[in-house]
């Protein structure tokens, strides 16, 4: 073989060998758009992050704290961008859920969950920032109405749920006008609406929106609804029941609770994209989800890949809220141990309190 041919082959073989490498770090970048990465950890002393929300002006990410173990610290946070904390502003003892950010008034709206209520900050609060009442959460008059349950031999099992209950506020979500706030209870199996809440408070009155069966649970979590979302058109509120692993879909001009979809293990945060995909945090199964229009499960990001040497998860663990800045999915994870049994979770390994972001994919 001629020296000029060695050459050529030499030269044929090296461009096949960047195709490849330049191929596989193509797919692995891909890979790592898909994979979740770290975008912030909890200073220390504060666990258990679960509500957020963004301000989309300045791209500031806020969490906030479910701390229910006595005399344990909550505080809502403002994340930079990149990641480093800029504010923190102590809520005391009252652990909080579902975080919205109102574009009207520049504010966020909080469920305080320990004070069975709403409050509301300045997006831009520091440590001394007051924090406003805006009203309480309504205690129904009594549990909802039992559940019927076909079974495949033909019978009927029935659930009753029971009367010794407390108001739970925990999702949250705004119209596009920022007029309607939506609050879903998890205790309760009920759905909330405050109307015109920069008019009202302190002392807004929450109307009943749906209270059904099929919003409370008997399951686990023992948390009924949770994420809400609503669609493009806003005639269509999707809530999630997390202990009974669906997602629910409210007509508004209809007035009708129906199931959307089954079997997301621990439906928790909702969100949808601007592609129209339904994102929900399933928090039992450590990933994120994405639904189309008819419920089916299109898309699954996200996965616990074990316990840092720092004590932080790899991954997601317990994903609980969502939100959507451009492309990118931030997310709380929770990892909150529920089980009694000590030694068989992984959160309990955990030591340091980490938000997360994912790249979504384009289609």
């Amino acid at each position: 073989m001629g020296t000029g041919l060695l050459a050529r082959s030499a030269l044929s073989l090296a461009i096949l060998v960047a195709i490849l490498v330049l191929g596989t770090a193509s797919a692995r970048a891909d890979d790592d758009r898909a994979d979740s990465r770290m975008f912030a950890t909890l200073p220390d002393g504060l666990r258990f992050p679960e509500g957020i929300t963004a301000n989309p002006v300045t791209r500031e990410i806020i969490v906030g704290t479910f701390d229910t173990e006595a005399g344990r610290p909550n505080a809502l946070l403002r994340f930079a961008p990149n990641g480093r904390l800029i504010a923190q502003r102590s809520f005391g003892t009252s652990a909080l859920l579902g975080l919205a950010f109102h574009a009207p008034s520049n504010k966020i709206y909080i469920a305080n969950f320990s004070a069975a209520k709403i409050q509301r900050i300045s997006a831009s609060f520091d440590s001394q920032t007051p924090i406003e009442d805006v009203g309480d959460i309504p205690i129904s008059s009594g549990p909802p109405l039992p559940r019927t349950v076909p079974n495949p031999d033909g019978s009927v099992d029935t659930i009753t749920f029971g009367t010794n209950f407390v108001a739970a506020p925990n999702g949250l979500v705004f119209d596009k006008s920022g007029t309607r706030l939506f609050i879903s209870d998890s205790f309760q199996g009920s759905v909330f609406r405050l109307d015109d809440p920069t008019t009202c408070a302190p002392i807004c009155f929450m109307s009943l929106l749906v209270r059904d069966p099929l919003i409370a649970t008997a399951g686990f979590p023992p948390f009924g609804a949770n994420g809400l979302a609503l669609s493009q058109d806003e005639t269509l509120l999707f809530i999630a029941n997390t202990g009974d692993d669906r997602v629910l879909k409210y007509d508004f001009l209809k007035n009708i609770t129906t199931v959307f979809t089954e079997s997301i293990n621990g439906a928790d945060g909702l969100i949808f994209d601007r592609h129209g995909r339904l994102w929900v945090a399933a928090n039992q199964n450590d990933e994120v989800v994405a639904l189309n229009d008819r419920g089916r499960v299109i898309a699954r990001l996200g996965a616990l890949e074990g316990i840092q040497r720092n004590g932080a998860p790899e991954g997601l663990l317990f994903p609980a809220s969502l939100v959507i800045l451009d492309d990118e999915l931030f997310v709380t994870n929770l990892a909150l141990p529920l089980t009694p049994t000590v030694g068989d979770e992984p959160e309990e390994d955990v030591k340091r309190y980490t938000i997360s972001r994912i790249r979504l994919p384009r289609n």
